[in-house]
């Protein structure tokens, strides 16, 4: 059996307009391009050690992203306009630490960006921080 490491890349659909989903990523998430090659216009934006690999071509995929603050992003996102398709919720309450420390709970929010890719924001809250927070609706 080889020894499969770490994810190293993720392909998602850049649409017909690269440059557009390329403003989304950085206007909306804040992510920069890494580098970008025209031709054959395909662009690669790093979320840690992983590229993401924008290009025409490919269906729409669906890639989750660590983030910390989701209720205030999403608030901000919100209100300049961004559309959700899911707004923050609760998702798993980790009791075993399948995922993580035993005891955390997942929150995600989901939108999609100008090429269909779907991005859900994942964030882990620690067991002491309670779960029936006020969230924005």
């Amino acid at each position: 059996m080889p020894a499969i490491g770490a994810v190293r890349q993720v392909a998602l659909s850049a649409g017909r307009d690269l440059d557009a989903t390329l403003a989304f990523w950085h206007d909306v998430l804040g992510m920069t391009v890494h580098v970008r090659f025209d031709p054959p216009g395909i662009a690669f934006i790093m979320a840690g050690d992983v590229r993401l690999l924008f290009t025409d071509g490919l269906p729409a995929g669906t890639v989750y992203l660590d983030i910390s603050g989701l209720d205030d992003f999403y608030a901000s996102a919100k209100a300049a306009g961004v559309p959700f398709t899911a707004p923050p919720m609760l998702v798993h309450r980790d009791t075993e630490g399948l995922f993580g420390p035993a005891g955390e709970s997942e929150w995600m929010a989901f939108l999609k960006d100008p090429a269909g890719n779907t991005i859900g924001l994942v964030e882990r809250h620690p067991p002491e921080q309670p779960e029936t927070s006020v969230r924005p609706s």
